[in-house]
């Protein structure tokens, strides 16, 4: 039996024609992926109090009286904030001497550790099938298990010995030190890099030199970045290296000088924590500006 296009009709009165496209469903993205973990919410609240806590009572002592700061807890705000400490602590320390050499420190500190980690990355990685190579990078990896107090006194004489007994010297000593743990990290991320890249720039007539500089470091930037923030802390912080290497006095840093709060037999706190605080100032600024590319430089580096 057959049946009419018109006997048709009104089974097809609710059906779109054949030539009408079909409107597309979205599903909606699923959310589950954004619900608030609220055991690791809290669990962060309270770690972040190890950070706000210690910098509370800083800014506390440091607007507080020699009086004040030597009663009480430390704890409580004071009545009248002693903002004068901030400038009879800038004037003690001679802050902008002791500023500007350990600026220079950390600057030559972070660019030689950027400079000389990873080409000596970039040399092991695309060398592995050498012998030396390998055996250079064990000697990296077994480096870092080298007590520092180990090697400070041999380290004192040979840059007295060489003249570098001053603020250079430290930044050598600091770009020496870190060259182990920052090419490690430099290796880890190189390994992610195809090496077509480099055969590319090599067809194209580059030298070796030239496929470093313009290839492969900047594609090093996220670990760059992070490199350069465990080297500006270590360089800002450190104390003992300046204290034992340097030995112009006018030429120590802003850790060193800040001894000068600290008697035999008193302290002037209220002081002390103010000078404490603008040393703080910059490396906060630093990490606040850089500090979205240090854990995406670890990741990158760690999955690859």
């Amino acid at each position: 039996m057959t049946t009419s296009l018109t006997e048709l009709r009104p089974k097809l009165k609710n059906t779109a024609p054949l030539d009408t496209p079909r409107p597309i469903k979205i599903r909606r993205a699923n959310r589950e992926g954004f619900k608030i973990n609220w055991w690791m919410t809290a669990l962060m609240l309270v770690a972040s109090l190890t950070i706000l806590v210690p910098l509370y009572f800083t800014i506390s002592m440091a607007l507080k009286s020699p009086e004040q700061a030597a009663s009480g807890t430390g704890f409580a705000w004071p009545a009248n904030p002693h903002w004068e400490n901030f400038s009879q602590a800038f004037v003690m320390t001679n802050y902008p001497a002791a500023f500007m050499s350990t600026a220079f420190i950390t600057v030559v500190s972070v660019l030689g550790a950027l400079a000389a980690s990873s080409m000596v990355a970039y040399a092991i990685v695309r060398n592995w099938d050498r012998k030396f190579f390998r055996l250079s990078y064990i000697y990296l990896l077994s480096a870092m298990f080298v007590p520092f107090p180990v090697v400070i006194l041999p380290l004192i004489k040979q840059t007295a010995m060489f003249g570098l007994d001053n603020p250079l010297g430290v930044a050598f000593i600091h770009i020496v030190g870190g060259i182990s743990f920052n090419s490690l990290l430099f290796i880890a991320f190189l390994r992610s890099i195809p090496i077509e890249l480099e055969e590319a720039a090599r067809l194209d007539g580059a030298s070796t030199w030239q496929t470093f500089r313009k290839v492969i470091f900047p594609l090093l930037a996220p670990m760059s970045a992070t490199v350069g923030i465990f080297a500006f802390l270590g360089s800002w912080n450190d104390f003992l290296l300046p204290q034992m290497l340097i030995a112009d006095p006018a030429l120590q840093t802003l850790p060193v000088v800040q001894q000068l709060f600290q008697g035999q037999f008193n302290t002037n706190y209220s002081l002390a924590f103010a000078s404490y605080l603008m040393a703080l100032a910059p490396t906060l600024l630093v990490y606040l500006f850089a500090q979205r590319w240090i854990m995406s430089g670890v990741m990158r580096g760690a999955v690859k």
